[in-house]
């Protein structure tokens, strides 16, 4: 069985001590001062620890079940999520205006990494309401912000996105859902979507579907997509529930993972459709929620990293197994902890380096969210949307991989179902795929993000990392172990972006062939930079006498592994960008 404890030590050191949350210009950071964050943390914490993460073995057995067309949730989550509800949890950073608590996305993050921690499946209904609830936000009108967001936001009712069709996934130029006007103004919605997340349970009243489809005279492609409010029950003018529409769950998907999260075909019959925004501009809508998810989903990545990694500390710490190779460490006992071992340290030390340094990039990332919204900072807007697809793509990689690594560490326990641990790499697999694969954010990151605005986002994160070493090289404490490897692979990072910028014009297929290398060599600098600022901080607060000193040196010795070890990959990462696209495309097409 597996256990969770909430990061709350890392939390409030990197909320205080790294990002200097207080201090900061965004509208609504003064008021998150420790003893206020420490209160919101340790009560969401114990809630991710007593009430979600036992329900994560319960959903991953049970699963979810479809009868008569509707779907009952696993044992307890109606429960749990009522929990949540009424601890006005799912309100945390949603606008005042329609009910929210309006606080900043930061501490929402905060709290749900550890909600996705306890337990990813469940934490999936109410992230996907929220993904929903920021695109009517966005683009909605006013009667319908009015209608449908109160009762998004308090939990009364759900929300989802609805894209992917059987016939296409990313292309979504090629989807058939059609949508035809009505003289009422209303819209009807005919078509079939698959794996839709949470698009059927028993948790809410309603399920307000969020639904692309083509209507006339737009046009092909993406040019033709408009964005639907589909509800799965009618909203009448008042707020009540009115007849059920015409929208069905036609079946759950059999997966690997996430068993606890209904995953869905959905019908739709000639379904009633109230359109979101401009007509034939629903990608523009719908990437408000896609971008939102995407973070959401390198989040996941990070989260299931974190629990896994909790786990196989904990049973190295208690395994005994073998002796130290230089003398015995437990003497009075048949063997040493395997936690001596030097492959296994390996291990541990490339998870531990990982999920703390994942935590900073994301809470960074989300700090860039707030001053974007709250204060309408364009470059921090245009900072974070560079951003975005190496936070899901490269934090879910190697989320997926430190889930694995803490599975190997319990050795052959680690594949059988009565650990737990085979299950965080199961769940952990999906972020890999859904809201984009990596592979897709690759490419947009190298297509679209890094030549966006004339290059000069990414020449400003450039310049980040340039200054960061420039203002602290005379700290003899950080340059040989954190300001040089930086500096060094932020170098390679410069030189991956020159070779595109040079090559792709001529040799396009050169600069996707080296995409995910590109992208992944961007995640290695984001965390290197990462973690020299959280190396200056934890040895500012160690200096002056602040927090435990144990927890901070071990910091520093996390952060020099790091750099030490995981960094270098960036010079692995240039040069296989170099070698363009021959060793990639040579193969003839019949040789598969």
């Amino acid at each position: 069985m597996t256990s969770y404890t909430p990061p709350l030590e890392d939390q409030q050191f990197l909320l205080h001590e790294v990002l200097e949350v207080p201090g900061s210009d965004i509208p609504g950071y003064a008021d998150l001062d420790r003893d206020f964050t420490g209160a919101v943390l340790t009560e969401a914490g114990r809630i991710a620890a007593e009430v979600l993460h036992p329900l994560n073995r319960v959903g991953d057995r049970q699963g979810c079940v479809l009868k008569d067309g509707a779907v009952r949730t696993p044992d307890g989550f109606r429960d749990a999520y009522d929990t949540l509800k009424a601890g006005g949890w799912l309100a945390l950073d949603a606008d005042p205006d329609y009910g929210g608590q309006g606080m900043p996305y930061l501490l929402a993050s905060a709290v749900g990494e550890m909600f996705v921690s306890a337990n990813m499946a469940f934490n999936m209904y109410q992230g996907l309401t929220h993904g929903a609830y920021s695109a009517i936000r966005a683009h909605g009108s006013d009667a319908q912000k009015a209608l449908y967001l109160p009762k998004m936001i308090d939990g009364t009712w759900s929300g989802t996105m609805n894209l992917t069709e059987p016939q296409c996934g990313t292309d979504l130029g090629l989807i058939r859902t059609r949508a035809e006007p009505q003289s009422d103004g209303t819209w009807r919605i005919t078509g079939q979507k698959i794996w839709i997340s949470a698009g059927e349970h028993d948790l809410t009243a309603n399920i307000i579907h969020l639904v692309l489809a083509k209507a006339p005279g737009g046009g092909e492609g993406t040019r033709g997509i408009s964005l639907f409010i589909v509800p799965k029950v009618l909203v009448n003018d008042d707020g009540s529930l009115g007849a059920r529409n015409a929208v069905t769950c036609g079946g759950l998907e059999h997966k690997m993972g996430i068993h606890g999260n209904a995953t869905c075909v959905m019908d739709y019959d000639g379904a009633t459709g109230f359109l979101v925004g401009e007509l034939h501009a629903g990608m523009r809508a719908m990437f408000t929620m896609m971008n939102v998810a995407r973070i959401g989903v390198g989040m996941q990545g990070l989260a299931q990293g974190s629990i896994a990694y909790q786990n196989a500390a904990a049973f190295a710490r208690e395994r005994l197994q073998g002796r130290a190779v230089t003398g015995a460490r437990n003497p009075d006992g048949p063997a040493d902890p395997i936690l001596v071992h030097p492959d296994v340290r390996r291990g541990l030390m490339d998870q531990k380096s990982f999920v703390e340094g994942a935590r900073a990039f994301v809470y960074w990332g989300a700090m860039m969210i707030d001053r974007a919204h709250r204060t309408g900072d364009a470059e921090a807007e245009a900072m974070i949307s560079l951003l975005t697809p190496v936070i899901k793509g490269f934090l879910t990689d190697k989320g997926f991989d430190t889930a694995v690594l803490a599975q190997q560490t319990l050795g052959g326990s680690g594949y059988t179902r009565d650990t737990g641990i085979e299950q965080f790499v199961r769940d952990a697999r999906i972020t890999m795929t859904y809201e984009g694969t990596n592979g897709i954010q690759a490419l947009d990151l190298v297509v679209r993000k890094l030549g966006a605005n004339g290059g000069r986002t990414a020449m400003a994160f450039f310049d980040i990392v340039r200054d960061f070493i420039r203002e602290n090289e005379g700290n003899a404490d950080l340059k040989a172990d954190f300001l040089d490897p930086l500096k060094e692979a932020s170098g390679a990072l410069q030189a991956a972006a020159t070779y595109f910028m040079q090559h792709a014009a001529k040799d396009p297929e050169a600069a996707l062939a080296g995409s995910y290398d590109f992208m992944h060599l961007f995640g290695h600098v984001c965390l290197g930079l990462m973690w020299a600022r959280m190396a200056r901080a934890a040895g500012a607060a160690r200096d002056a006498g602040r927090g435990d000193a144990a927890f901070l040196d071990a910091k520093l010795a996390t952060g020099r592994y790091y750099m030490a070890r995981q960094l270098p990959a960036a010079a692995l990462h240039l040069a296989r960008i170099r070698t363009g696209a021959a060793p990639v495309m040579t193969l003839d097409d019949s040789a598969f």
